[in-house]
């Protein structure tokens, strides 16, 4: 870590550390987010966790650079439980970058990690994530943020690989002013059954909310999208936008989407959209007539549909991305 960063108070380190040099830090948050009775999962992780990030940003400091960690779970039969947690305190920013994988292996592995995020009062932070699990891995990780008063909460997340995948991040909007913005993908191939979505709580006037999310299948993959959006009776105001687009690339593959709007005041603005399609072949087509064999016109068209989500990382991490996508349709990971 830059020498200015830690100068100016940033703390970056592994859990362990953490629990050892940072205790009332850790005990103030740890499994406060994300509580252990929230499901078996948790419970396991809570029993078990090892290692993981732990991540500190003091009162009013910007951190100008991406602090990045990478997980890699090397052993077969094996599970893995890393917690990460970052706490931006009043006024600070941040974008943590954290990127998963594992090797295949002919056993199945379990990763029931957690993420638990702080977003202090006038706060900003933005967690970007892109997983790239070999098919033979159950992806059952949990993820929560804590937002307060006019913080702001980014996600921004690439789900590939895994034979089984459960995730849905939540912002827990608490402040008033509150805002929170989710962007991601996922790509099931022959095999996988990717269960994805997103959960926001708006327990504060004035908050707001908007979820981008796409899902491509093919092979005979399922996709599906899966979300929660509750407005409360206090969070008058309120603003919340939901679209969830899914791209099937063959006839046997299955996409659905299965969203769960709680709205409990009338003083609010809610829209919700969702689409679901296969590629035209009219459009394949005539990308052909231009001269491009079926599968690079496939790709182009993939690719097309995954770029707002791409444009949101950054640039190698845009590209690695990409690169996957051409993986998943040649049928080369996992």
């Amino acid at each position: 870590m830059k020498e200015e960063l830690i100068k100016q108070g940033v703390i970056y380190t592994d859990m362990e550390t953490a629990v050892k040099e940072y205790p009332d830090l850790v005990k103030e948050h740890f499994m406060k987010c994300v509580p252990v009775h929230d499901h078996k999962f948790v419970a396991l992780h809570g029993a078990v966790w090892s290692g993981g990030s732990f991540v500190y940003v003091p009162k009013g400091v910007k951190v100008d650079i991406p602090l990045q960690s990478y997980f890699r779970l090397n052993s077969p039969e094996s599970g893995q439980f890393e917690h990460t947690l970052i706490i931006v305190d009043e006024g600070a920013s941040l974008h943590f970058i954290e990127g998963c994988s594992a090797p295949k292996y002919n056993k199945v592995n379990l990763h029931a990690g957690c993420v638990e995020l702080y977003v202090k009062d006038n706060a900003y932070l933005r967690y970007s994530t892109i997983e790239n699990w070999s098919k033979n891995m159950l992806n059952l990780n949990t993820k929560k943020a804590i937002v307060g008063k006019n913080a702001k909460m980014d996600w921004v997340s690439g789900s590939f690989g895994s034979k089984i995948s459960m995730l849905y991040p939540m912002s827990i909007l608490n402040g008033e002013g509150a805002k929170t913005e989710f962007t991601g993908i996922s790509f099931a191939g022959g095999g996988q059954n990717l269960d994805n979505g997103f959960k926001v709580v708006h327990n504060a006037p004035s908050t707001s909310s908007v979820v981008n999310a796409k899902s491509i299948s093919k092979n005979g993959g399922k996709c599906t999208y899966r979300s929660l959006v509750r407005i409360n009776e206090n969070a008058q105001n309120s603003k919340s936008s939901v679209s969830c687009e899914s791209l099937m690339l063959d006839d046997i593959s299955i996409s659905d989407t299965i969203p769960t709007n709680d709205i409990r005041t009338d003083e609010v603005e809610f829209s919700h959209e969702a689409k679901i399609g296969k590629i035209s072949d009219k459009t394949i087509f005539y990308l052909m007539s231009r001269g491009l064999s079926e599968e690079d016109a496939k790709a182009m068209i993939v690719r097309g549909f995954a770029h707002p989500i791409a444009k949101e990382l950054p640039v190698e991490y845009a590209v690695e991305m990409n690169n996957l996508i051409n993986l998943e349709l040649e049928g080369a990971i996992g």
